[in-house]
């Protein structure tokens, strides 16, 4: 770890927010004027717009991750958790993966730590429940559903084989929609390969506590997504909510139960609840508020954007809206990021600061393969695409929007592939636990059957049967 006397600016999260930012300052900043340090309990930052379809098989697990020392090779990264921060002192406490927390100083913070699953205190939900915010969690996903796939095709047991076949899906905004349509389309392709099993014999079951999906790209598209999946027999069960889970005995609002082994939690995301250690002012939602600039309210030195912070939607102000925010999502965290890296280092030369500024330009969903529902907002048009075209559309921005030239080509190379090949059909479950085989193969070797001594109360009659 360095020692320099230079100041340091500290970035908390290495996700969206915190690598364009890092990127940015590094970009903008004279030689040796500053220090950045990035902290994560991860060494990389995931694209999670993508992880439907790693989770799908239509894109490598390890090409939705940009590693952070690799793009930020001029900045000091930290593998480990930012627990409080004193900012009297402007102290952080690091809590590294090993050994003991320690302080390190700061001039400058950016807070960037994104959002986690938003939950409810469900019976049974935190032990079945399966969420997707991380790439791990669309690898686990994957391997589970084609688990259950092989389980049913290999048993007799009727009640295994429905348990086994029907998959929950909790959320219908762009993660749930997408999820569901993604492992819809793969379970769909997988069944082609096993010869008992079916698209028939699966029932997915979708489940929205509002009364549409896809909100982000409006009713019309809404309705439509929602007639698509029911046309590939998706059963979506909208104004309703899941009132209990435990041991996978599913029961909602309206009455319906069901028995899964597959539960999918995409209701909604929370800022992550680390903030309230941090002594910032949060909002009602408990987002980091901020000023248009990102600056922290009633700070000069501390900035905060993406999923964690509520900053002002100026646009939509401006438009007859006082209280708009701008939305968790890709588009705005992008566009803040490279503002919030402008301000640091104009805060830092004692520069003014500049306000962040954007109209949506519209949303894009992909469904599966060759399916999806955009969104496009030019001006005053809005343009609406569905089925192919808008899925062509969800491929083309998130292609470019991909962080880093090499991911974009890796990703670009797993879509080709998969224009002329199969997808690959295989669970790697035993990838969660890689240990279990070596460690049964390491017990001591039980003792062989013909050595078994033979109780002595038997030795007579063994005799006796021998003299008859």
């Amino acid at each position: 770890m360095s020692t320099t006397e230079r100041p340091r600016i500290l970035v908390v999260g290495g996700g969206y927010v915190g690598l364009y930012a890092a990127q940015r300052i590094l970009k903008k900043m004279r030689y040796a004027e500053a220090t950045v340090t990035v902290v994560d309990p991860r060494s990389y930052m995931t694209y999670q717009p993508f992880l439907p379809e790693a989770a799908a098989g239509n894109i490598s697990p390890r090409h939705v991750v940009v590693p952070l020392r690799r793009v930020l090779p001029k900045a000091e990264v930290l593998t480990g958790r930012v627990t409080t921060i004193d900012q009297d002192r402007k102290v952080a406490t690091i809590s590294p993966l090993v050994g003991e927390a320690y302080e390190l100083p700061f001039d400058y913070l950016v807070v960037a730590l994104g959002a986690v699953s938003r939950t409810f205190p469900i019976p049974g939900l935190a032990e079945q429940g399966i969420g997707m915010k991380g790439v791990e969690e669309a690898i686990g996903l994957r391997n589970h559903v084609i688990e259950q796939l092989d389980k049913a095709d290999s048993t007799h047991d009727e009640e295994v084989r429905r348990r086994a076949l029907t998959f929950v899906f909790v959320g219908g905004g762009f993660a749930g929609a997408e999820t569901i349509g993604e492992v819809e389309d793969m379970a769909r392709d997988a069944a082609k390969q096993y010869s008992n099993v079916s698209r028939d014999d699966m029932r997915f079951i979708l489940v929205d506590a509002a009364d549409k999906i896809l909100p982000e790209v409006g009713p019309d598209l809404g309705r439509w997504g929602k007639e698509h999946l029911e046309s590939r027999g998706v059963e979506i069960h909208l104004s309703t909510s899941m009132d209990s889970c435990v041991d996978g005995h599913v029961v909602l609002k309206n009455g319906l139960e069901v028995d899964s082994n597959t539960i999918v939690w995409t209701a909604g995301v929370k800022p992550n609840p680390v903030l309230a250690r941090y002594g910032l002012p949060l909002g009602p939602r408990g987002h980091v508020d901020t000023q248009a600039t990102l600056q922290v309210q009633g700070s000069d030195y501390i900035w905060a954007a993406g999923d964690n912070a509520q900053v002002p939607d100026l646009v939509g102000r401006k438009n007859g809206n006082p209280n708009a925010w701008c939305p968790p999502n890709a588009q705005h965290a992008l566009r803040q990021a490279k503002v919030l890296g402008d301000n640091v280092v104009s805060g830092m030369r004692g520069f003014p600061q500049k306000e962040y500024s954007h109209a949506n330009k519209g949303a894009v969903a992909g469904l599966g393969l060759h399916k999806g529902v955009a969104m496009i907002v030019m001006g005053k048009m809005k343009i609406k695409l569905k089925g192919r075209l808008a899925w062509y559309a969800h491929r083309g921005y998130h292609g470019m929007a991909m962080p880093t030239f090499n991911r974009k080509i890796r990703v670009l190379a797993d879509w080709t592939l998969g224009m002329f090949l199969k997808r690959e059909v295989v669970s790697l479950g035993a990838m969660e636990t890689p240990r279990e085989e070596f460690y049964e193969a390491a017990k001591p070797a039980p003792a062989p059957v013909d050595a078994v001594k033979v109780p002595a109360a038997a030795e007579p009659k063994k005799a006796e049967a021998n003299a008859s």
